[in-house]
């Protein structure tokens, strides 16, 4: 579904983000991309949705040469990619409701659509209840659901989730980490980077472990080795 053919990442000299990095991922797949801060985790998620480029390398989803789409064309393919983030990114002056209703207007959903489908996405993350609440108004959890929700709302393939639970207490990290299971239980390619050693090596599945931008390990039902 995903692969990385020999990508690199070279902001110069004395920064090499990722080198040579041949990674393919299967769908349905829940991967966990591990290992400390700077090794490259962000960046090689940043690579697949195009917000940076790579300087060596092709990037393919479901065969499809994503380093080769035009740039009037990567919203097709980011349409196909929901990403979360640490910081939510939620807008502060609307609610739950219309931060994911948004989501869904700009990939051009009909408002039917809309009205369907919003509130199935907040019942699955467990906040059908706080769907007019504004972000204020919601705990850290409570946002990051929101901003899985909206993730969700499109129907992607893949799930992009980056350092999501850096913010949040252990309860609330278990439930954010529950709920990204049960969305792969659905059919949704998970990928999870972190850099949290407790959750990785009590999820007991596939785990890719960078160090200075290099792949070191890729294990089936890995453990946080770095």
């Amino acid at each position: 579904m995903i692969q990385f053919e020999n990508v690199s990442k070279i902001y110069s000299h004395n920064s090499i983000a990722l080198k040579n990095i041949q990674l393919h991922i299967k769908p349905k797949e829940f991967v966990s991309i591990v290992g400390a801060s700077g090794a490259g985790k962000t960046t090689l998620l940043k690579l697949l949705i195009r917000e940076e480029e790579p300087t060596e390398g092709k990037i393919f989803l479901d065969g499809l040469e994503v380093t080769a789409v035009d740039r009037s064309s990567l919203h097709a393919v980011r349409r196909r990619i929901g990403t979360v983030f640490q910081d939510y990114k939620l807008l502060p002056s609307k609610t739950a409701y219309e931060n994911i209703a948004f989501a869904m207007e700009a990939a051009g959903r009909l408002d039917e659509e809309i009205d369907e489908d919003v509130p199935q996405a907040l019942e699955l993350v467990g906040l059908k209840d706080k769907m007019h609440n504004f972000p204020n108004q919601l705990s850290g959890g409570e946002k990051q659901r929101v901003a899985i929700a909206r993730a969700l709302v499109n129907r992607p393939e893949v799930i992009l989730a980056d350092e999501l639970t850096g913010n949040l207490d252990p309860i609330t990290t278990w439930e954010i980490i529950k709920l990204l299971q049960k969305i792969n239980d659905l059919g949704t390619t998970v990928i999870l980077a972190t850099h949290a050693k407790d959750i990785i090596n009590a999820i007991d599945k596939r785990v890719v472990v960078l160090e200075k931008g290099m792949i070191i390990s890729d294990e089936e039902k890995g453990k946080y080795l770095v």
